[in-house]
């Protein structure tokens, strides 16, 4: 037991402390090969490593970091590892983690710009420097959320708030009319969801053979709505979308929503990064003419989660729809300065532009397109493989470096028998510790997905994990199959 203080931990073991830590982190970083991607352990095991009450007496920092290896590490999915290919991978980069530090170490609450001038301007700042770096119109105004679920909520909020001031009428909750992909991300359902708009008014418009969205079946359904006096009020493109990054003809249906005056929204958490390539700005083509946008750097950029982006044209509108300041947040600054806390649900607000600036700073722009160019020279040579075995197929295109693909063996089997074999190649390989692998169901088939875009992830990590997939594979057709 250490010794009772009162007040806070004494600096000199502070910096001792966080020496060790920064060291151990070093350490996890340089060795995280070693680790087992996926933890082995079962539902409830962890939580029996802990005491069911918390201590009475404190503890010293000593005892405390022994435990991350005992009773921490064996419970970590390791996202930070290069052949964690699930999903879309979230890795941090030193200098992410770096900021992540100084952030808890500051510990601003950006309500308004008083509560902390400097996490009020830096927003400002380092969400236009990734504007630009994203070829944005200069008339896109940003701001940080958490996660794109929230920002999407915010697009959707402002897009009902947006044609109820255009109709002078709050209670059109019953005639709102909400599209989207049926490939589209499912937290944009469920924000329709939370914010009160009838389910059998959420439209999913069918995607054509590369699973983007079909803007004349779009165009047709809200024509089809706007007969019965319903009322469209907003559509959310895609690009990249979650099972297959698929990018949605975002200038075709913005076309659509400018004759019917709808909110666009663009769903780009993921693949949108990709933008800040030169040669991939083509996938934000149309982006000019969309009320709202959402990139995650999170996801393809290289900072720990959390930290989304969101971008509209119209800050009016999404100030008009969260802005509520009671008398004890009143300031003298508040005609002069951007208070962030009108512009969304949260009142606390976290500095995440530090870690912007932290990355951007540390790679610069040219360090950052050299790394998503890589990925996507690596997803794309997996492509290649998996187009040139017999023994495997493609399911989707490939416009990044997420690659959709299932094991097809020469002998002929059944739709059922080869979800089957798929599910238990995926399992079998995850079980090996040496990657993660997730899935997809398309047209009912099961669908491995290979994601490449993990910071520490290689050529030579795809190909390792080729030849698991190989190996496998073939020890699982010459026992059953």
């Amino acid at each position: 037991m250490k010794n009772k203080i009162v007040g806070d931990m004494p600096p000199e073991e502070f910096r001792k402390s966080g020496h060790e830590l920064i060291d151990w982190i070093a350490d996890y970083l340089i060795n995280i090969e070693e680790y087992p991607v996926l933890p082995n352990t079962k539902p409830g095991e962890l939580k029996k490593r802990f005491p069911k009450n918390p201590p009475e007496n404190g503890e010293s920092v000593e005892e405390i970091l022994s435990d991350i290896d005992r009773k921490i590490i064996p419970g970590v999915t390791h996202w930070n590892h290069p052949k964690f290919m699930a999903y879309f991978n979230s890795t941090s980069s030193g200098p992410g983690i770096l900021a992540e530090l100084l952030t808890a170490a500051l510990n601003q609450n950006g309500m308004n710009w008083k509560s902390s001038p400097i996490a009020a301007e830096m927003e400002e700042v380092t969400l236009d420097w990734l504007r630009q770096m994203l070829d944005l119109p200069e008339n896109f105004w940003g701001i940080i959320y958490d996660t794109a679920s929230i920002s999407s909520l915010h697009a959707i909020a402002s897009a009902k708030t947006q044609v109820e001031h255009e109709r002078k009428d709050k209670n059109l909750l019953n005639k709102l009319c909400f599209y989207f992909s049926e490939q589209a991300h499912s937290s944009i359902e469920k924000d329709a969801l939370f914010l009160g708009i009838k389910k059998e008014h959420i439209r999913k418009i069918k995607v054509n053979k590369d699973f983007k969205m079909i803007p004349e079946v779009l165009r047709n359904q809200i024509s089809k709505d706007i007969e019965n006096n319903l009322i469209p009020f907003c559509v959310v493109a895609t690009v990249g979308t979650t099972s297959t990054t698929s990018v949605d003809s975002v200038s075709k249906i913005a076309k659509i929503c400018s004759e019917k005056n709808i909110w666009l929204h663009i769903d780009a958490a993921h693949a949108g990064i990709a933008a800040i390539v030169p040669e991939m700005r083509f996938i934000l083509n149309g982006v000019e003419h969309a009320d709202s946008i959402v990139v995650n750097p999170h996801k393809w950029l290289f900072m720990p989660i959390d930290i989304s982006v969101y971008y509209t044209t119209k800050p009016n509108i999404l100030k008009r729809t969260f802005s509520l300041i009671p008398e004890y947040l009143k300031t003298e600054q508040d005609n002069s300065a951007i208070n962030y806390m009108d512009y969304g649900i949260q009142l606390g607000r976290r500095f995440r532009s530090l870690k912007l600036w932290f990355v951007i700073r540390y790679f610069g722009v040219k360090g950052l397109r050299s790394i998503i160019r890589e990925h996507i020279r690596v997803g794309k040579l997996f492509e290649e493989l998996v187009s040139n075995n017999p023994q495997f197929e493609l399911l989707a295109p490939v416009p990044f470096s997420t690659v959709c693909f299932r094991a097809v063996p020469n002998r002929v089997i059944s739709e059922a028998q080869l979800n089957e074999l798929n599910e238990r190649l995926m399992n079998e390989v995850n079980r090996t510790g040496k990657v993660f692998l997730s899935h997809t169901r398309l047209y009912n088939k099961f669908i491995i997905r290979l994601v490449v875009s993990g910071i520490r992830t290689k050529e030579e990590h795809m190909l390792e994990v080729w030849a698991l997939l190989q190996k496998t594979l073939s020890k699982l057709i010459g026992n059953e199959y």
